[in-house]
């Protein structure tokens, strides 16, 4: 008996364990989860005969538009109206209230066009050009919308951090719609952005990162093309990628630290009451003089105060006339005598050599070869000592 209660109370376990795995009836495994040869992120295209008799209720969606994006709307709204009928939905525009509208029809079959309809109104007034909003309505093209008003409540930090996103001449956003595969508008305080659900993924991460100031857009557009190169190599296909991946340390700039007050030691004891100004005069003894004789106190400090001022300004204007002190020369020491006394030495010497060198470049070999000639050169004749004439 015994052992009959035993296995019962294992059964009761399992059946308790197996419900506390699947939360619902239907969350059990099914035998195309685990299957290589379906992609389950493929959407596929929507074929009409799925639904032939229609839709049985009109589904009706309304969306307001800035001001300023009015005349646009109103140019582009034919072009935006027959893409809509394309798929048996039809538009509404009231430039009255500021608000348009998508419902649907008899001739509607895909019952998920409607809320792409929804999001093509949604992106038309956040900014983005109609022909870029029309291919939200193809399967494959998701959209996502994403606030970043909150985020940040110093406007200045704001701008800057949203400027990170778009970077110089918007060299960063064109970089993340290559690796991402996502059309990007940042505008105002939200950000758009359209592809698939993949790229849709990594756009958020990195706007939201951005913001709160967590990783630099760049540091993500290496991590991407790592990311693509890696792809490509198919032995590290079930491998981790975290060692290939770059890691980016987040420095920490040193700030000003606010000033703290020293708080004053406390004490039940008010402070004493400061002397009013009847209380000073009395001291002073101003209290008891007459009228005039206080303005005639009060206009002799005036001219005092008024002659130290001129003074002091009479000082400044003659300080740019004083000639600067001279600096008188002592007498040099015996080591800076001696090498005075090589370096002219020195000099001499090199104009010495020079003159020599000179003198050997101009000599005249005529000079020093003997000419054959008949003329013999005369001799001079010396005068003797003694003449008697």
């Amino acid at each position: 008996m015994a052992d009959e209660m035993g296995k019962v109370e294992t059964e009761v376990n399992e059946a308790n364990n197996q419900k506390k795995k699947h939360k619902g009836k239907h969350d059990k495994p099914k035998p195309w989860d685990d299957d290589p040869n379906i992609d389950h992120w493929k959407v596929e295209k929507f074929d009409p005969s799925w639904n032939e008799s229609g839709m049985l209720e009109v589904s009706e969606f309304a969306t307001l538009f800035p001001s300023y994006r009015e005349k646009y709307i109103r140019d582009v709204w034919p072009m935006v109206k027959s893409a809509l009928k394309e798929h048996g939905i039809e538009g509404r525009l009231d430039l009255v209230e500021g608000s348009m509208t998508v419902l649907t029809t008899r001739k509607t079959r895909d019952p998920y066009i409607i809320i792409k309809s929804r999001d093509l109104l949604k992106l038309l007034s956040r900014g983005v050009p109609a022909p870029q909003a029309i291919k939200i309505l193809n399967d494959e093209m998701q959209c996502d919308v994403i606030k970043i008003g909150g985020m940040v409540h110093n406007k200045e930090r704001f701008v800057k951090r949203r400027q990170h996103l778009v970077g110089a001449n918007s060299s960063t956003l064109k970089a993340l719609e290559i690796l991402t595969g996502c059309y990007i508008l940042v505008q105002g305080h939200t950000v758009a952005a359209m592809g698939s659900f993949k790229g849709l993924k990594q756009v958020r991460k990195i706007v939201e990162e951005c913001m709160l100031n967590k990783m630099h857009p760049v540091h993500h557009i290496k991590i991407l093309m790592m990311k693509k190169e890696l792809e490509n190599n198919p032995a590290l296909k079930n491998e981790s990628w975290d060692r290939f991946l770059p890691k980016f340390n987040k420095k920490n700039v040193q700030r000003k630290k606010p000033k703290k007050k020293e708080k004053k030691e406390y004490t039940p004891f008010p402070p004493p009451q400061q002397p009013s100004k009847v209380d000073i005069q009395l001291e002073t003894g101003e209290y008891f003089l007459s009228e005039q004789k206080k303005t005639a106190k009060k206009w002799r400090e005036k001219q005092d105060k008024q002659a130290e001022k001129s003074a002091e300004n009479k000082r400044k204007r003659e300080e740019a006339f004083v000639p600067p002190k001279e600096t008188v020369k002592g007498n040099t020491s015996k080591s800076e005598e001696e090498d005075l006394a090589t370096m002219t030495m020195s000099i001499k010497q090199k104009a010495k050599d020079f003159v020599k060198k000179k003198r050997d470049e101009n000599v005249n070999p005529e000079d020093y070869i003997a000419v054959a000639s008949s003329e013999q050169p005369k001799k001079k004749k010396q005068k003797s000592k003694f003449s008697f004439f």
